[in-house]
């Protein structure tokens, strides 16, 4: 009896990190990163010589990283579960009306169609898309990112770090958690990408 028990604990635990790491692998990477796409815009407004471009490019690798990092684990991550990115009103890519191969939504139920939340703009409002994003260290533990949309509203994209763990909450609200290693592992990553790019 004991043993039918700890199988099952075993098959249940198992079952919940298949779905936390495919939720994971789901939601990251992919998206419009609007977040970089904002540096990037800066990094074209600095100066009008594409080889300045690129020193500038070189000397923003840090902030790209960092801006990629911010990407991944939160905007891309909103992206895809609300359908649309929430700084800039982009659709996620996956939503793209495309020629495919396989056609699978016939089969499904229409609710796996789409993206499974609202997403985080009023929908009476126009579409918005960021102006400007502000980098605004708190102390050493906290960053905000103050976020101005072209309709004149504001955000405040926080992180704060927690331990080992950083917390990124939008207005007040938690939206998701990652670890320090995670982080810098990814920033490093993109980096070395970055750098491999260049030469």
């Amino acid at each position: 009896m004991i043993n039918k028990m700890s199988k099952t604990v075993v098959k249940n635990v198992a079952m919940v990190a298949t779905v936390a790491s495919l939720t994971g692998a789901l939601s990251a990477c992919v998206g419009s990163n609007a977040v970089t796409e904002k540096v990037m815009q800066f990094n074209l407004e600095v100066v009008d010589n594409r080889y300045a471009r690129g020193g500038v490019n070189i000397l923003l690798t840090p902030i790209y990283a960092l801006t990629l990092a911010v990407d991944v684990v939160v905007f891309n991550s909103l992206e895809f579960w609300t359908g649309k990115n929430p700084l800039n009103g982009n659709p996620h890519i996956f939503d793209s009306d495309v020629e495919t191969q396989y056609h699978l939504n016939n089969e499904l139920d229409p609710s796996l169609h789409e993206a499974p939340l609202k997403p985080l703009t009023n929908v009476n409002t126009p579409e918005k898309s960021v102006q400007t994003v502000k980098v605004n260290p708190i102390n050493e533990d906290t960053i905000d990112y103050d976020i101005v949309y072209t309709n004149g509203e504001t955000a405040v994209l926080r992180g704060e770090k927690i331990g080992e763990e950083v917390k990124f909450s939008l207005n007040g609200e938690f939206v998701t958690m990652t670890s320090i290693d995670e982080l810098e592992e990814y920033a490093s990553n993109n980096v070395n990408q970055s750098t491999v790019g260049l030469n």
